[in-house]
């Protein structure tokens, strides 16, 4: 048995209770369900202006967005979230936009005035940037002032902007103004059509000082030709139902294998065909969410709950499991002794800290977590994925001693195979930590935006790779023995976790994330050899 009583009583017992919890809390969360998220739906509710240079501004968002495909957009436009646009056309449609400024400021003004306050909307392609203000004169004003409006180059009032000659009309400008000393004044509906593939930032500017205090409250929607996901996320719709493709021939391929062999499946093959199962049901979990969010624009809490859970359960999982194979439970150990409650702790809080980073990352605007937000979250992922490898490879070490020094040399080779491969995983992992780096480092602006899918991407093919490589190792075959545990033979000492820990190492590359690991991190095992 691959799984033998003890380690039943050692973790399988001992996990019980945190599973039952984890399902507990996500058939809560899954009654509200219904709850829908924004994503290419920026919403504003009270925002404030911040101050910059001679002005006040607010973000309102940034996505990549590809050209339209019909260059003659329809001259109507939708009058509600309901209104369905041509496909093919990629805009930014502002709706329900209200700015509202201080009552005191709104009641000193001339109730007859026609116009008593400017809110300006600027749409600028990031390679336009140096045309908003006097960047281009090494100045940091934003707004116009009485000197250069002599001069011509702009009115009081109104943002500097130098039309791009090649791109007439852009950087885009859409004026709303307050009418006499109304507190509230009313943007337009307006769509306004992409025609040229970039990334796009949208500002809202106040150059009076008179409207200091000036709130927000409305949304915009941002639209690409294929469908409503931002151009950074769009190639991994089609890139996850791929994977979803090679698993199910990966699956197919497995299973024709292990039926021709039925009468010499061992354990270990069951595990690698649940691994095989799981890494299917994730792609297809996550194909189908970005579906979803492609037609319409949100994201359904429930369904997106689910994806981020599961993928973050099967992490947790793979990496216990390689770590008490590593260990060489079932080899050279008859149990893991008191580091059991050490091993079910780490899982538990590497689970619940992956589980906190997917779920802001998935569940919030596209692009509204800050720097520092998301710093404190993927720093404890970081640190534990750290502990997890330098944990692993060092109980290795200790288990290929062991089986070298008692001679079992089909284990032995067998642990040295899945130790290069977890080398060689690492190695890949390390370059490309420092790949990103360099892509982030060399693309503050995202200009380079439509290659960022290929950062998620990597880990996925990674850890598909690696589970192509065990499953070609570890086969059905008509000599399962070498794998089975036994006892009292100590040249042939039980594998019995080495199958799960092989599996494990396909998903180890799958969350080394980016440039969010250390690899610097050293832990002593102190108890590991207490009850050998």
């Amino acid at each position: 048995m691959l799984f033998g009583r003890t380690v039943r009583c050692d973790l399988l017992a001992m996990n019980r209770n945190k599973i039952a919890l984890v399902f507990g809390v996500l058939l809560l969360l899954s009654a509200v369900g219904e709850i829908r998220v924004r994503a290419s739906i920026h919403e504003y509710t009270n925002e404030a202006f911040n101050p910059r240079f001679n002005s006040f501004f607010f973000h309102g968002g940034s996505e990549g967005l590809y050209a339209s495909k019909n260059l003659d957009p329809p001259k109507t436009t939708p009058t509600d979230d309901n209104g369905k646009p041509l496909n093919g056309n990629s805009f930014i449609r502002f709706e329900s936009i209200t700015f509202k400024r201080p009552k005191e400021i709104a009641e000193k003004q001339n109730e007859m005035q026609q116009s008593t306050g400017v809110v300006e909307a600027l749409i600028v392609e990031v390679k336009d940037s140096d045309k908003i203000g006097r960047a281009y004169m090494n100045s940091n004003a934003i707004c116009c002032n009485p000197t250069l409006s002599k001069e011509g180059f702009c009115k009081v009032g109104e943002v500097i902007i130098r039309e791009d000659p090649e791109n007439p009309g852009w950087p885009k400008r859409l004026q709303t103004s307050f009418e006499g000393n109304s507190e509230e004044a009313k943007m337009e509906l307006q769509t306004i059509y992409i025609n040229k593939t970039g990334m796009y930032y949208l500002y809202f500017v106040v150059c009076d000082p008179q409207l200091k205090g000036t709130l927000i409250t409305g949304r915009t929607v941002w639209r690409n030709p294929e469908g409503y996901l931002p151009g950074k996320m769009a190639p991994l719709m089609t890139f996850y139902g791929l994977m979803s493709l090679a698993y199910l021939v990966l699956g197919l391929l497995w299973f024709l294998r292990f039926v021709q062999h039925w009468k010499d499946i061992i354990q270990l093959h069951y595990q690698i065909t649940a691994v095989i199962s799981l890494g299917m049901c994730e792609m297809a979990l996550w194909y189908f969410e970005y579906a979803n969010l492609n037609a319409t624009g949100s994201r359904p809490f429930g369904i997106t709950l689910w994806a981020v859970t599961f993928s973050a359960i099967k992490k947790t999982f793979s990496r216990l499991l390689l770590l008490v194979v590593s260990m060489g439970y079932g080899v050279t150990r008859p149990t893991l002794g008191g580091i059991t409650a050490k091993v079910v702790l780490l899982g538990f809080v590497y689970f619940l800290a992956s589980e906190a980073l997917e779920l802001v990352e998935h569940l919030g605007n596209i692009n509204d977590l800050s720097g520092k937000a998301r710093l404190y979250l993927v720093l404890p992922v970081a640190l534990l994925d750290a502990f997890f490898i330098v944990w692993i490879f060092s109980s290795l070490s200790k288990t290929l001693e062991k089986l070298q020094i008692r001679r079992s040399m089909a284990k032995l080779e067998l642990y040295r195979k899945f130790t290069n491969a977890l080398a060689v995983s690492v190695l890949l992992s390390v370059a490309w930590i420092g790949y990103e780096l360099y892509f982030n480092a060399s693309d503050p602006l995202s200009e380079l935006w439509r290659r960022a899918w290929i950062i998620t991407a990597f880990w996925t093919l990674l850890s598909f790779t690696l589970l192509v490589f065990i499953c070609i190792l570890l086969s059905p075959s008509h000599n399962p023995t070498r794998y089975a545990y036994e006892t009292g033979d100590d040249d042939e000492e039980g594998l019995s976790l080495t199958g799960v820990g092989v599996i494990a190492a396909g998903e180890l590359g799958s969350k080394v994330d980016r440039k969010d690991h250390v690899f610097g991190l050293a832990v002593e095992d102190l108890e590991e050899d207490k009850r050998e």
